[in-house]
């Protein structure tokens, strides 16, 4: 079976990653609406879902599980462990890469953690490419205007640190950073 054959997608593996994200996030909702947050896991699988049939990534099963667990460390106290032992470690080592670290400042979590994901698979890239791409759909209604500037500015980090990995996505995100709140047009 060639990695663009869509049924890899859905393997054994992948639903299971589903599933537990599914009982993971069963009371987390969509920061600022009712929605479940499944709804966002989901965005973020179908982002690099739609990347992978225009341009293959490599290992997508490996894209689809981190895509699907990449908040359950850092929103849902999931250990990494869990995850290695369900999962096996190529999938736990991308959500944890995936997962800021709460005992660092703001301001340095995110470097951490873009240093974190280029030691992985490319395939992992892609999920912080695809989730980003997810949030930047409109700016909170109660985020500042300082906040959304910030939040801008680390996705054009992102984008620069991590586009290599798949040009689809990185111009998917540089169109949603153009037309993101507070963007002028030579920002991104």
């Amino acid at each position: 079976m060639s990695t663009n054959d869509i049924s890899v997608s859905f393997s054994d593996r992948v639903t299971e990653a589903w599933d537990f994200a599914a009982h993971a996030h069963n009371k987390q909702k969509v920061p600022g609406t009712q929605l479940p947050y499944l709804r966002h896991l989901g965005l973020v699988a179908l982002e690099v879902m739609s990347a992978h049939l225009s341009e293959p990534i490599d290992d997508i099963e490996l894209a689809l599980c981190c895509a699907i667990l990449h908040d359950a460390v850092e929103d849902q106290s999931v250990q990494p462990e869990d995850l290695e032992r369900r999962f096996g470690i190529a999938v736990a080592s991308g959500v944890t890469a995936l997962s800021k670290d709460p005992s660092l400042p703001k301001g340095e979590a995110m470097t951490d953690s873009l240093a974190r994901i280029r030691r992985q698979p490319h395939a992992v890239w892609c999920v912080k490419l695809a989730d980003r791409i997810s949030n930047l759909r409109g700016a909170p209604a109660h985020w500042s205007v300082e906040r959304v500037e910030t939040y801008r500015s680390e996705s054009i980090e992102i984008l620069r640190v991590l586009g290599v990995a798949h040009r689809g996505l990185a111009t998917r995100l540089a169109l949603k950073i153009a037309t993101y709140p507070g963007s002028t047009p030579d920002a991104a």
